[in-house]
Formats: structure tokens, sequence, C-alpha cells
């Protein structure tokens, strides 16, 4: 049986205001069950390899300490995870005023491998040919919350 050209456009629009429609995402209120401040730092110039060196010794570490190792860390990961916590802690402050944050604690803290699309560079190889020189670049997050979550 043939159907006509305005049923299909009615079962098309049924479609998408049901199971294609956006949800609302609300952001969930900062409550003590649930105290979790996150920073990404996106597109940072820097090995994912040389990054976890210094993402694993802060992990499970308080925050006031994991600051204090990162300022006196010999590495070039170590200034931008100093930043990225400084501001996971600034976002708890923001979510929550009354934040303790001497409770809080690296929760979470990884480093994954970016896109390099921005760093296109070439070698001169042997014959004529040219090959990519492969320049390392991270998308790093730090979780931090309360001591007692963990």
């Amino acid at each position: 049986m043939a159907r006509k050209p305005g049923e299909i456009a009615k079962d098309f629009e049924d479609l998408e205001s049901s199971r294609f429609a956006p949800t609302a995402r609300t952001k969930r209120p900062l409550t003590k069950a649930n105290m979790e401040a996150t920073a990404k730092a996106r597109f940072q110039r820097i090995a994912p390899r040389k990054a976890r060196t210094v993402l694993n010794m802060i992990r499970g570490v308080n925050v006031a300490k994991a600051i204090d190792d990162l300022k006196y860390t010999p590495k070039a990961a170590a200034t931008i995870v100093g930043k990225l916590l400084e501001s996971a802690v600034a976002n708890a402050r923001e979510a929550d005023e009354n934040v303790d944050l001497d409770a809080l604690v690296v929760k979470v803290a990884f480093a994954d491998k970016a896109p390099n699309m921005h760093m296109r560079r070439w070698r001169p190889r042997a014959q004529g040919r040219a090959t990519r020189i492969v320049k390392g670049m991270s998308h790093i997050t730090v979780v931090i919350g309360d001591e007692k979550d963990s």
C-alpha cells in the first residue's frame, strides 16, 4: 500500500521528536556526595608518555602536596600539570565556595594522545623522499575530589 508524502513526513517528525531529539543536559549541583572538579588541557605540546610520568607522581595525592611537588619537579610537563591542577582547584572553588581545599585529592589524572594537525614538519630522506617529523601532543585531564570519596 503506497503512502502519501504527508504521512511519511509525519513519521519522520515523530522520530525526530522522540529518538533523535537532543536531551537537555543539566549540570549536577555539587554536594558533599559528588564533590568533583575537572580541568582539561587540550592540544598541549608535550608527548603523552612524558606527561604520564608527572601525572603518575600526583595521582592519589593531596592537592596541596601535589602542587608543591610539581613546583620542584624538573620536568617540562610539571609546569603544564601544575597550571592544570590549579585550574581544577579554581573550578572546585567556583562550584562550591565552602569547599575544604585541604581535603581535596587528585582522583583521576591521565594523558591521551592528541592529533598532530598543527605541527606538520618534514625531514628530507634518501632518494628525494621526505618523512614527517612526529611531535607529540597531548590532551591532559585532571579530576580532583574529596578524600573520603576516593
